[in-house]
């Protein structure tokens, strides 16, 4: 169990580190801050706002649930349609570092606990159950944010090499996983 628990962490920090951060970071190097807070209805979240609730599930779920820092989480406030809004700079700034974070509680777990319970959010959970989510989650918006950008920008957002004859990741080209 211990080799296919690792192997599961180590699957996660690659997912969060080297797949999901580094296309959301893609993403604003081509928006500006007014395109970070759009939003097609009012029913609809802005990148400004995905990204919120994206620190605020990683923090909640990883850092405080399998970490030991406070539970500080207002989740209301990340769907607000902020008076302050920070811009893009700022928004990838405070992302990196919550990413980065979780990274070193995941990597600083020990694969015998996986299946010890947490309440995180009110769910009775696993640790391998609250990775799995935060996992599937930051996909999710990830994927979401993507396509807003696309809509923004009205361009391609060039993810792949397609020299080679087989397409060629180009959001891990400077980004490495600590094992």
């Amino acid at each position: 169990m211990s080799d296919i628990a690792q192997a599961f962490i180590t699957k996660a920090r690659a997912l969060l580190i080297t797949d999901y951060l580094p296309k959301i970071e893609r993403c604003l190097e081509e928006l500006s801050d007014e395109d970070v807070w759009w939003r097609a209805n009012p029913q609809s979240n802005s990148i400004g706002n995905l990204l919120l609730h994206l620190q605020g599930n990683v923090r909640q779920w990883i850092t405080s649930g399998l970490g030991d820092a406070p539970d500080n989480r207002v989740r209301q406030q990340e769907f607000a349609g902020h008076m302050n809004q920070p811009g893009v700079a700022e928004l990838r700034e405070t992302l990196v570092a919550v990413v980065r974070e979780a990274d070193g509680v995941l990597a600083s777990l020990d694969s015998s606990v996986m299946l010890e319970r947490r309440l995180i959010q009110g769910h009775d959970v696993t640790i391998l159950e609250a990775v799995f989510h935060v996992v599937e989650h930051f996909s999710m918006h990830t994927g979401q944010i993507i396509l807003l950008t696309k809509i923004c920008t009205g361009g391609d957002l060039a993810f792949y090499d397609f020299s080679t004859g087989r397409p060629v990741p180009r959001w891990r080209e400077a980004k490495d996983v600590e094992q």
